[in-house]
């Protein structure tokens, strides 16, 4: 059983930049692929960014490509989600994921945090 705890949320403005993390206790950190995902009011869960379990591979959506980076640090059990140039469609809460292998789909995730909200004014 993995624990995932999220923290780093906050409100900024339009054009900052925002570093989310993740701490993971109990199972083997180093196992689990892991993943970013969002939900925005009145949307569905939206697949933010991945790496693999070997930190070798990196996945993005469309959205956040070339402006978010997802990096991982087995020693201190920690995802992180580095978030530049934030604008207001990057409001939402932001959830972390674990699984054995990562995918866009949220439903493969057996592992949850309980959300962080970044909020983005313009």
């Amino acid at each position: 059983q993995v624990q995932l705890v999220e923290s780093g949320g906050g409100l900024v403005q339009a054009g900052d930049s925002l570093r989310l993390s993740c701490v993971a206790s109990g199972g083997t950190f180093s196992a689990y692929g892991l993943a970013w995902f969002r939900r925005a009011p009145g949307k569905e869960r939206e697949y933010v960014a991945g790496v693999t379990l070997t930190g070798g591979t990196t996945y993005y959506g469309n959205s956040v490509k070339g402006r978010f980076t997802i990096s991982r640090d087995d020693a201190a059990k920690t995802v992180y989600l580095q978030m530049d140039s934030l604008n207001s469609e990057d409001t939402a809460v932001y959830y972390c994921a674990a699984a054995p292998i990562i995918t866009t789909n949220s439903e493969n995730y057996p592992y949850w945090g309980q959300g962080t909200q970044v909020t983005v004014s313009s």
